[in-house]
């Protein structure tokens, strides 16, 4: 993992030595916005040099842009990696780094407790383009290598889990795909670069949607792949070919998010922990699922993988109609589908990120009908945890 102290600093800077404009003896502080849908070129020869080393220049804004070549830049910086990809949303993220990676016929092991988009991708798009899948729950990644098979490309993970908060063994898990030649791809969302760099502890690729923290004003929809140029290389063309190009605006709005990543993470997770000690004296309250607490079943492992336990947290109401109810009385909380964003945001899984599951699959999946997602946002703490008490008097 990148020098914890030195995060900051590569927040506010990154991106910032990536040109987007002719050289000038001065520059601006604030990234410039490129909303341009194409580009011209001065004469036919330099658009033959451009089609010889499309890095040099730009053509056409689904392919590249310079606004989004810097959010790429400072994103590949965050994660300590070589390179990355912005899209127009997290599934494109997700979808575009899959099918970038995998052919008919090829086969993937994959966890169970994901977000419900990917899982909905995994479990119902890919076998229609005759890919194959292992699901597996997050106690049974130990045994993973059990269902490898001679066509088993990828590992696809997520730590912590939406919306059980389950951390995993990115080291031991990378390590072990690796030797045999499979790619690990994490989905860090929850983590974000500051808490958790997957790619530090040995996996391939990781994927975030950018909507969330990395943005983190509830104003964008974007998502990012990063790792390896060897790697980011196939995704960038999938990109293209699906369409699920970064619009230079959100991109803009995602170097603005990153300045003050560092500093957000520290206070979301700050309260969150506040929160998640409130919420465990609450007698409504049945249980609670955050990293940081000394009863997560996986806090050693947390304490030895993240830097920051992170803003997000669930607790358990026993039933839908208990959680639906405490939704209703929330009075600084709201209630929205998102997360990750300056002002703390209540959600019920079922009705959102889990919609449509059957009961069995909420069971291995972690999630019960009585489940409220919390993303803790910067308001004071002495406020939320009053707020959820009146809620659950």
């Amino acid at each position: 993992m990148s020098d914890p102290e030195r995060l900051s600093t590569v927040c506010v800077r990154a991106g910032r030595g990536v040109p987007t404009d002719a050289e000038t003896a001065s520059s601006p502080i604030s990234p410039p916005l490129i909303q341009s849908a194409t580009y011209s070129f001065e004469t036919m020869a330099s658009l033959e040099a451009y089609l010889e080393d499309p890095g040099a220049g730009f053509l056409y804004t689904r392919y590249e842009n310079p606004t989004v070549r810097r959010a790429e830049a400072a994103l590949a910086e965050l994660e300590a990696t070589e390179s990355s990809a912005v899209f127009s949303s997290g599934m494109a993220a997700i979808t575009s780094t899959l099918l970038a990676h995998l052919a008919p016929g090829d086969h993937i092991v994959s966890m169970r407790s994901i977000y419900g988009g990917a899982f909905k991708f995994i479990r119902t798009a890919l076998p229609r383009m005759g890919i194959e899948t292992d699901l597996l729950e997050t106690n049974e990644l130990a045994g993973w290598e059990e269902r490898i098979r001679p066509a088993t490309k990828i590992l696809y993970l997520e730590t912590p889990t939406n919306p059980g908060l389950g951390v995993v063994d990115l080291r031991s898990l990378a390590a072990s795909a690796k030797r045999r030649g499979i790619l690990t791809i994490v989905d860090s969302t929850f983590g974000t670069p500051i808490a958790t760099q997957p790619i530090a502890l040995g996996c391939d690729l990781v994927v975030h949607s950018a909507s969330k923290y990395l943005g983190g004003h509830s104003d964008l929809i974007g998502g990012v792949a990063a790792g390896r140029q060897a790697l980011i290389a196939p995704i960038g063309e999938m990109r293209k070919i699906y369409g699920g190009s970064a619009d230079p605006f959100a991109a803009w709005l995602m170097l603005r998010g990153m300045r003050t990543l560092a500093v957000r993470m520290e206070a979301h997770s700050a309260r969150a922990m506040e929160i998640a000690k409130a919420l465990g004296t609450m007698p409504a309250v049945r249980q609670v699922n955050y990293p940081g607490l000394a009863s997560h079943p996986a806090h050693a492992l947390a304490v030895k993988q993240m830097r920051l336990f992170g803003g997000m947290l669930s607790f358990d109401l026993g039933s839908y109609e208990a959680a639906r109810a405490a939704m209703d009385r929330f009075q600084v909380i709201q209630r929205a589908a998102s997360l990750g964003g300056v002002e703390s945001l209540a959600s019920i899984p079922i009705m959102t990120s889990h919609t449509g599951y059957t009961d069995e699959e909420l069971m291995r999946a972690g999630v019960s009908r009585g489940m409220v997602r919390l993303s803790v946002g910067l308001e004071d703490a002495r406020d939320l945890i009053e707020d959820l008490a009146q809620a659950m008097r």
